[in-house]
């Protein structure tokens, strides 16, 4: 069930400690970072901890940084599988579902990175087309090829789902792997992979040598965008669970629906500009977005502001400008007692 902000963050948010730590406990971490990422008028740490400092909140973003270099992922990684679960209760029930998986790349320009080695960070998620859930969700420091996480991501697909893979993911070994797995797949290969006929229509066999295999193709053309398409995948031709060629092209074209959602990451929820300059906090950083996206999923906003993530966000923009930070809206939400300094008069609000 759909909830409002507040009951949102009284249910998920609640849980998290907030005594664990002297000055920055660890709900107040989190709602900082939760800020930092939802919060548009906010570009860095130093605008955010500007606002806080003065109007009550006495950490320093000293201390805040030095959080995110040695603090534990597990309250991220809880609360983002918490969210997960809920989430997974709004998919409509369906015979089957298409589950995009894809990845997304965010350069590292920072000079301490470069000194270890880390140049690139890689996301790579299964999303849930219906339901809005990010399985199996994986961060890769370093430029290891799509095709090398095809396992992890099959395990991700959830029942019922079906793994939308692009060229990236596309090898001989890997659909081998893939038609033995248990999930079922729909995997677009490059054009210069020799397709011989075998017996049965649909079946051919893509490749050549010990690597190749027998499976079901369905090809197609974009003509507006002359392109040829390719899709190799174990969806039954036949018998109760058939599943037409007509309708396996409509669920590739599902597939766009993860890279609108790394397009949304990034403009919107700051993923393309990393705020930290440790692997911890980059980690921490991929997490808190991730779980921003489960929010704004799970949240409900008046119908007249529409039902689209960028306008539930929009909306939360709107309710939060009549706070000071998104920090002191969620401490008030979940009765935080913290110290507020008095506001200059021009920054009162009125209830």
């Amino acid at each position: 069930m759909l909830l409002d902000f507040p009951q949102l963050v009284k249910t998920a948010l609640s849980s998290l400690p907030n005594d664990d730590f002297p000055v920055l406990d660890s709900r107040l971490f989190f709602s900082c970072w939760l800020a930092l990422v939802m919060d548009k008028s906010t570009v860095s740490m130093r605008d955010l901890f500007k606002r806080v400092n003065h109007t009550g909140i006495p950490v320093d973003i000293s201390t805040f940084s030095k959080a995110c270099k040695s603090r534990s992922l597990q309250i991220f990684e809880q609360l983002y599988q918490a969210l997960l679960v809920r989430v997974r209760r709004e998919l409509p029930a369906k015979k089957l579902h298409p589950c995009p998986i894809d990845s997304t790349v965010v350069g590292l320009t920072s000079k301490l990175l470069w000194a270890q080695d880390y140049h690139q960070v890689k996301l790579l998620t299964c999303l849930e087309h219906g339901s809005g859930a990010t399985e199996g969700s994986l961060i890769n420091f370093g430029y290891d090829h799509d095709s090398n996480f095809v396992n992890d991501m099959l395990e991700a697909i959830p029942e019922n789902g079906v793994g939308i893979f692009d060229r990236g993911f596309a090898g001989l070994e890997y659909l081998k792997n893939a038609q033995a797995s248990s999930k079922y797949f729909l995997m677009r290969i490059p054009s210069n992979y020799k397709l011989t006929f075998e017996g049965n229509a649909g079946q051919m066999r893509v490749g050549t040598g010990k690597e190749s295999g027998v499976y079901r193709v369905v090809n197609f053309c974009d003509i507006e965008n002359r392109a040829e398409y390719r899709l190799v995948t174990n969806l039954p031709a036949e018998g109760e669970w058939l599943v037409r060629d007509e309708e396996v092209m409509e669920l590739y074209r599902q597939r766009w629906q993860i890279e609108l959602l790394w397009k949304f990451l990034k403009m919107h929820l700051k993923l393309k500009r990393l705020m930290t300059k440790n692997e911890n906090g980059i980690r921490m950083q991929l997490y808190i977005t991730l779980i921003a996206h489960l929010l704004l999923e799970l949240v409900s906003v008046p119908k007249i502001w529409g039902s689209q993530r960028l306008d539930k966000l929009r909306y939360l923009q709107c309710c939060m400008c009549q706070e000071i930070s998104y920090v002191h809206w969620l401490g008030k939400l979940l009765g935080s007692q913290r110290r507020r300094a008095r506001l200059p008069r021009a920054c009162t609000y009125v209830h």
